[in-house]
């Protein structure tokens, strides 16, 4: 039985042991067709490089590396994402392919190591024995639309404009619109200083309208497209959150950042856009299903948002941080 690990030539590859680790590992998570994920590997985040290895075991494709490299701040940081096939499991292909990474964080002058995984004993066993350390927990939590209270809705939407009497709405896809994207940037570059991000070695940020704009052309070519609402006081945007989707449409989709910006809080924005966020995304992808969410497990305010929309936690995941 041998390991041999190169760089990643064929996606193909990679695709067949993600989607064999998505079906194993979390069965309700949305499958990437292997046209996505292709374009994945070819456009990195805004802002960040990647580089690919994969692993063969008695030459199969049997793991899988990916190294995302941060290019504007937090540059002591590499984020790893690894995987190995369900059926290559426990014979030394993960911890071979974590000693790439390893290495590679070493040849990059890089600091840390950051990774994620669900939390279960073998993830942790696994961790730990290769020196990383918990360092945040994370809950996903899923919005089952099919079962969402319509009614409901509308009742706490009616009750939040009670308390934000004075603000507007503001909706839009992609790319923001020129008069907002510089508030955008500023509230996205709020996100890390605002969220808890427990015991990461995770710097805020920085965040500009050229980089809004990049982020946004990178998950277009990555297959995404993301339904913004905003909450404008007179011409400034101070509240704001976005839902992210596959661009051919499909039953899921993502709820990433939602802020405001502290001088307006206690008005029920946070509520008030997602609610209105929602119809939304629903008006343009009308097959949505469901929703998920990751928050801080130490942010209930935000839980407490997602508990009364209708969201319902469904798994642990630990973020974990290897200080070299």
């Amino acid at each position: 039985m041998s390991v041999i690990i190169d760089p990643l030539v064929s996606p193909d590859d990679a695709y067949e042991i993600d989607r064999a680790c998505t079906e194993h590992d979390q069965p309700d998570a949305p499958i990437h067709s292997r046209e996505v994920f292709a374009a994945r590997l070819t456009t990195p985040p805004a802002g960040h490089t990647a580089e690919y290895h994969l692993a063969r075991l008695d030459d199969e494709p049997a793991g899988y590396l990916e190294l995302m490299y941060p290019q504007v701040d937090n540059l002591g940081n590499v984020h790893v994402d690894l995987l190995v096939a369900p059926s290559a499991r426990r014979r030394g292909v993960g911890r071979a392919l974590y000693e790439v990474a390893v290495e590679r964080t070493r040849a990059q002058g890089r600091l840390r190591l950051l990774s994620q995984s669900i939390q279960r004993p073998s993830s942790v066993v696994f961790a730990t024995s290769v020196g990383a350390r918990a360092a945040l927990e994370e809950l996903r939590s899923r919005l089952d639309l099919g079962a969402a209270d319509q009614t409901g809705y509308d009742a706490m939407l009616a009750a939040a404009w009670e308390r934000a009497a004075g603000y507007r709405l503001i909706q839009w896809s992609g790319v923001p619109p020129e008069e907002v994207i510089d508030d955008v940037a500023t509230l996205d570059s709020m996100f890390l200083e605002e969220a808890p991000i427990g015991d990461l070695d995770w710097e805020p940020e920085k965040v500009d309208a050229a980089r809004v704009r990049a982020t946004e052309e990178s998950r277009t070519k990555r297959g995404r497209v993301t339904f913004h609402t905003g909450a404008l006081h007179g011409d400034r945007l101070v509240a704001w959150t976005t839902l992210n989707c596959a661009i051919e449409g499909g039953e899921h989709a993502w709820q990433n950042a939602t802020l405001v910006a502290p001088a307006h809080r206690g008005h029920r924005l946070g509520l008030l856009v997602k609610l209105a966020n929602l119809a939304h995304a629903r008006t343009h992808q009308p097959g949505l299903k469901v929703i998920d969410t990751f928050n801080a497990a130490t942010n209930e305010h935000m839980l407490r948002i997602n508990r009364e929309m209708g969201f319902r936690v469904v798994e642990s995941v630990v973020h974990w941080q290897h200080d070299l």
